[in-house]
């Protein structure tokens, strides 16, 4: 039986956190007074006991095999406050969640090293980053099997977006508020009221209120592919967004929702959706079908898994090596 690894990193993305936690691993997280980026503990999400919160202060005394940087931040900075000498040398990992965002085809990653292993969300994220030298490699995402069952017995359509105001075009500001003057929507997340919503829903309680919904709406222009659109899928709603980045490998248009760079041809699709429940049924059960195969989490923990054995075993013979020259 292999011995369980001890993986390092920060809480930056918590219901991924919440994902990747439910591999054979133990992950340790630093906690510091401030509660600032990434030194939150665990907050609310219902973390197993394999998510282990440890002092700022207290990290360089851990006996760790693995780090997991999640951030540009936790590379360039956190990582020289908080490990040790020796912890920095230990088996890297950089975990890059978004898209690059100054140019899209010409930005360099912060990291470049061939030491380190870049990990993306998505291959569109892989293709358009300037990976440098750093060997790079896509896990996509992976979700839990919800508990609620879609229904789509509301006339309306959902849309799950933390901090819309902040962030903005990117995320679809403007796209929501021209669909939102043509079909029913309802906005939920965190400050999700700046924007008219309804407010913040726990993720524990998202699939049961998600379930009434008859579709959901990823306005979202420019990011990677979004958890929530997974977990929708997971839950069996059918998906309406754009037609750019990920979405189109994943959503075919009528089979399990509709996707386009036109605004108007979005609409009349969701308005059809309103008017024929049958029609968002059946593309809800094909949603649920792509999302089980594609975003299956034993596969995602797996493939985690099986990364965080290579690195460590080829870190191993390494040091092997070293010290036997």
């Amino acid at each position: 039986m292999q011995r369980r690894l001890k993986i390092f990193t920060w809480h930056i993305h918590g219901s991924y956190l919440y994902y990747l936690s439910q591999g054979n691993y133990d992950i340790y997280i630093p906690v510091d007074a401030a509660r600032g980026e990434g030194y939150g503990g665990r907050g609310t999400f219902a973390f197993g006991s394999n998510v282990i919160e440890v002092p700022a202060g207290a990290v360089k005394s851990l006996e760790l095999d693995c780090i997991l940087f999640q951030s540009h931040r936790n590379y360039l900075k956190d990582q020289y406050e908080v490990l040790s000498a020796q912890q920095q040398q230990l088996p890297r990992i950089y975990l890059e969640h978004d898209p690059p965002r100054s140019s899209p085809t010409d930005t360099a990653h912060p990291v470049d090293d061939p030491a380190v292993t870049l990990v993306h969300v998505t291959h569109f994220n892989k293709l358009m980053w300037d990976n440098n030298r750093t060997p790079a490699t896509v896990i996509e995402h992976g979700v839990t099997m919800p508990d609620a069952a879609y229904t789509g017995e509301l006339d309306k359509g959902l849309v799950v977006i933390n901090n819309i105001v902040k962030r903005g075009r990117r995320l679809g500001l403007d796209v929501l508020q021209e669909v939102g003057r043509h079909v029913p929507l309802d906005l939920v997340g965190m400050n999700a009221a700046e924007a008219g919503g309804l407010g913040e829903v726990p993720l524990h309680e998202l699939p049961a209120f998600a379930a009434r919904y008859r579709f959901f709406f990823n306005p979202i222009r420019y990011t990677s592919m979004g958890l929530a659109v997974c977990e929708a899928m997971m839950l069996g709603m059918p998906i309406i967004g754009m037609a750019t980045t990920e979405m189109p490998t994943v959503i075919n248009n009528g089979y399990n929702g509709y996707i386009d760079t036109d605004i108007e041809k979005l609409i009349l699709k969701m308005k059809l959706l309103l008017q024929n429940r049958e029609h968002a049924m059946e593309l809800g059960r094909n949603a649920k079908e792509t999302a089980m195969q594609r975003f299956n989490i034993r596969r995602f923990t797996g493939d985690w898994e099986s990364l965080f054995r290579q690195v460590t075993s080829s870190s191993s013979r390494h040091m092997a090596q070293d010290t036997n020259s």
